[in-house]
This record gives structure tokens, C-alpha cells and sequence, in this order.
């Protein structure tokens, strides 16, 4: 793992957004360090989606993204923690809810399959308020794809 960018431990902060829920929807994704520092971050539209959909898929994309970019290997080495603000996400990914719709035990066997590419992750629920960055990312996209569609 390339350490001068990527630390033995990431912190990852994801959100996931609906506007109607379904409707158009979008996630937020922040790669940190320990500290808070922020590494990377994503925004962006992924469709038609539910509210639940959209926080999975962006658990699902971060993972993706983080191997792409450190590699399958390194992968294998580093240390994960997933936080989230949303409680249904984390409760399940970490054991304590069933998953009972079809759609999101897709999304949730994606993350499942996902997490043995990687020594460890943790799933952790934190308040709104911790996850402002990925939460702006998410509507950062949403409102630029809103008004991408008023153009036409």
C-alpha cells in the first residue's frame, strides 16, 4: 500500500441520498485518515433509487473505489471503518437488523462479498452532524444533475 497517500487505517464516510424516495438519487463518499484528514472524497448521481438504496450504494462504491485504488494486495492489509449516519445501514451490515427487502439484500450481499477483500472493517453508525461532507457530496450531485436536466 502506498502509505505516502493511504494511511494502514482508513476512516470512510459514506452517504446516500433519495429525492422522493424513490426518485433521483445520489451518494457522498470521504476517504480520511485516523485524524479526520480528508484523503479523497466522491459525489454522484447513481439513478432512480430509494433513500435505503442510495446509503448502500455508497457503501458499495467506496469499498470499490478504496481497492481500485490501492490495489488488491493492499487491500488485503488495511484496516476499514465504514461510518454512516444512517442507523437501518449500520445495524444490519454490523448484524443487528434483518434484512427483509429483496432489493436491499442484493445491495447488502455486494457489501458482504466486498468485505473479504480486506483485512478488516468496521461498520460505524455516527450522528448527521459527523457526516457533513459526504451528506453535502451527495447533494452537491443531486443539484448539479437537477439543474443539468432544466437546461435541456
Amino acid at each position: 500500500m502506498s502509505d505516502k497517500i493511504f494511511p494502514a487505517k482508513v476512516i470512510i464516510f459514506t452517504d446516500g441520498g433519495s429525492r422522493g424516495n424513490p426518485g433521483p438519487s445520489a451518494i457522498g463518499v470521504v476517504l480520511a485518515d485516523e485524524k479526520g484528514h480528508v484523503l479523497k472524497k466522491y459525489g454522484q448521481t447513481i439513478g432512480e433509487a430509494t433513500n435505503n438504496q442510495a446509503e448502500y450504494q455508497a457503501v458499495v462504491f467506496a469499498l470499490k473505489k478504496f481497492k481500485s485504488l490501492i490495489g488488491g494486495k493492499a487491500a488485503a492489509q488495511a484496516e476499514v471503518e465504514i461510518r454512516s449516519d444512517s442507523e437501518l445501514l449500520i445495524s444490519q451490515l454490523s448484524g443487528q437488523y434483518k434484512v427483509l427487502d429483496s432489493k436491499i439484500q442484493s445491495l447488502f450481499l455486494a457489501v458482504w462479498n466486498l468485505k473479504i477483500d480486506y483485512k478488516k472493517i468496521n461498520f460505524t453508525l455516527i450522528p448527521r452532524e459527523k457526516n457533513e461532507m459526504a451528506d453535502a457530496l451527495a447533494n452537491e450531485a443531486l443539484d448539479q444533475e437537477g439543474r443539468a436536466q432544466k437546461l435541456i
